[in-house]
């Protein structure tokens, strides 16, 4: 697993590539000397500790995972030269927040929503199998990320309600996710879209990814009815919805715990 110091290095690195995508280093593209001595500036400036191992070794793994590939053109189709796949333009679209860049991400997430250590456990660990390239094991483990977050909601729903003395929902209690996320949603039908307008568009906008988008991901993984159930494509999806998904979640609970009754 990819310890805070490679993820603090590959940080620095997608942020170095961005910020000098444009330069010319000799030859109309950035080369890997260029580029190599602002990350090591860079590094030092923001006092990380690293090793010129830690570097090499976060540096190819973005050649390796398909960010980067070599070359500028075919005039000169070999190292130092290098480009940004299409892959690596969209992971630099928005590379403070983009699931190729963990701290970042995380770092996101850490401003909008607060999730529990079960569910912090399953997405990092699918955010460093989807940098690492392995989307298959990613899908599964964001995947157990939204159905940690779901279970929290149900945990919280099935107190406040027997607390109250009301009757449980048939399905609340089951063990399958989609019963118990079908279920929660005919309580999250009550919130009355006069008195908590935002919150009930939220929830008709959001909702659907927990029950359909996420887990129709993993499950086509751990159903497998093809060599390749997903693609990166499905899993950067999953991940960038995943952070309005935990923020919904935490407006629900406020609901659960002030509104349900």
């Amino acid at each position: 697993m990819p310890s805070a110091q490679s993820a603090s290095i590959r940080e620095v690195l997608l942020n170095t590539i961005q910020t000098h995508k444009s330069d010319r280093y000799g030859g109309g593209s950035p080369n890997q000397t260029g580029i190599l001595e602002a990350v090591v500036q860079a590094l030092r400036e923001q006092r990380i500790a690293f090793t010129d191992e830690a570097l090499l070794t976060e540096w190819y793994d973005l050649f390796r995972t398909g960010l980067l590939a070599w070359g500028m053109n075919l005039s000169n189709p070999s190292p130092p030269w290098f480009h940004m796949t299409d892959r690596g333009q969209e992971a630099l679209q928005q590379v403070a927040r983009d699931p190729s860049n963990p701290a970042g991400y995380l770092r996101h997430l850490a401003t909008i929503a607060k999730i529990s250590p079960i569910t912090n456990s399953y997405l990092t660990e699918g955010l460093n199998c989807y940098v690492d390239g392995r989307f298959k094991a990613a899908a599964v483990m964001v995947g157990a990320a939204a159905e940690s977050v779901i279970l929290e909601l149900r945990e919280a729903a099935e107190t406040k309600l027997k607390a109250g003395g009301k009757s449980i929902p048939k399905g609340l209690t089951d063990w399958q996710i989609k019963t118990i996320t079908d279920a929660l949603a005919k309580v999250f039908d009550g919130i009355d879209r006069k008195q908590h307008r935002e919150l009930r568009e939220r929830y008709e906008a959001y909702w659907s990814a927990f029950s359909h988008q996420i887990r129709a991901v993993r499950n086509d993984v751990g159903h497998p009815a093809s060599i390749d159930p997903v693609t990166p494509d499905t899993v950067h999806a999953s991940l960038l919805v995943f952070p309005e998904l935990a923020r919904l979640a935490l407006e629900l609970h406020g609901w659960i715990r002030d509104r349900l009754s």
